[in-house]
């Protein structure tokens, strides 16, 4: 419901990965929504850029380079009094981080709600309790609840390419000789976690499988992904992977997904852009799992894992290594039974 707003501004503070900026996205929705009358300014790190700045909710977008320009405490100093010299009424802070309370804290915004685990939480104005077992879209909406406001219905991400991100998409396709009738999965194989990576010679393998039953895969990631690459080559058995590694934005990326009958993804950033862009995402939970509330969102999504092992979860956000060193929640599985899912979304929601 709108409601003529109190607040003539609010910011946001979210700058964790892109996976977590994308799930704050609701968080925008719901608040343009409620405030159409507020300026709403959102607050990340560079990597999010392209993702934010064309979201119409945004009235001003903030980059906080805390590795490079704004690193330290004189330049971090000078970026929040320029905050500081906006008059914001609310701060919201999704990201549990000690940094964003001081900022918020040190900008002098005298609503500042967030999390009732942050480790800057004695800085908040406003406590929520942090309900570890819901999904995290529906985390970062109780934010609202200190305002008076309970969302009651699901609420998806949203994200806008612009035509010059669907021209260079439409670019690459006709290029690699993709017609608009062919029936595509994406494939994301990375993960800034190395154990929350399925082996690389699996992803070969559902290539091959997928192929069989007429569906072409694409291969999305980042440049530092190029990795990988050697390996689902060599399980695929010579036949000629695509891939486009590095290659796009995170808003083109987004858009080639929205050409796809399904998003397969680790539990990283691309299962929430595929949310987003609302295809069909198998996402696969190795040494997290679903209950920590990061999960795909949509009606038709699905996941893949290995439950009955006492080792999972064995962290919040996997790790560099196994600690008991036999990695089976991703090595038992195997392509097949990820495979086996992959068909029935693919007959389930995509025309043949």
């Amino acid at each position: 419901m709108k409601t003529d707003s109190p607040f003539h501004k609010i910011l946001i503070v979210q700058t964790a990965f892109i996976g977590d900026v994308v799930l704050t996205l609701p968080l925008v929705q719901e608040l343009a929504n409620r405030y159409p009358k507020s300026e709403i300014h959102f607050l990340a790190i560079p990597t999010s850029r392209n993702l934010l700045e064309t979201v119409p909710e945004i009235h001003r977008l903030w980059i906080l380079d805390k590795r490079n320009r704004d690193k330290g405490v004189v330049p971090f100093l000078k970026f929040v009094a320029r905050l500081r010299e906006e008059h914001f009424q609310v701060a919201l802070l999704p990201h549990r981080s000690f940094r964003s309370a001081f900022l918020a804290y040190q900008a002098r915004i005298p609503r500042r709600i967030g999390f009732s685990t942050g480790s800057g939480a004695f800085l908040y104005s406003d406590k929520v309790p942090y309900q570890q077992h819901i999904h995290e879209i529906e985390r970062n909406l109780s934010l609202l609840e200190p305002l008076g406001y309970r969302s009651n219905h699901k609420v998806f991400p949203r994200l806008y390419p612009t035509s010059s991100d669907r021209e260079r998409v439409d670019s690459w396709l006709k290029e690699k000789g993709i017609s608009p009738a062919e029936q595509l999965a994406i494939l994301a194989p990375g993960s800034i976690w190395p154990t929350k990576r399925w082996p690389a010679a699996y992803w070969g393998k559902l290539i091959l499988l997928l192929e069989k039953i007429g569906v072409r895969s694409i291969i999305i990631g980042s440049k530092d992904d190029r990795f990988l690459l050697k390996a689902i080559q060599e399980s695929a058995e010579g036949h000629r992977i695509l891939e486009c590694m590095g290659y796009f934005t995170l808003r083109q990326t987004a858009e080639l997904m929205s050409r796809a009958c399904l998003v397969v993804s680790n539990d990283s950033a691309p299962t929430h852009l595929g949310v987003a862009m609302r295809v069909p995402v198998l996402t696969i939970f190795g040494p997290t799992v679903p209950r920590f509330g990061f999960y795909p969102y949509g009606e038709n999504d699905r996941i893949a894992e290995i439950t009955g092992l006492s080792c999972r979860p064995c962290g919040i956000h996997g790790g560099r290594k196994c600690p008991e060193k036999h990695f089976k929640c991703m090595r038992d599985l195997h392509p097949e039974r990820v495979f086996k899912i992959a068909q029935e979304m693919i007959y389930e929601n995509c025309e043949h």
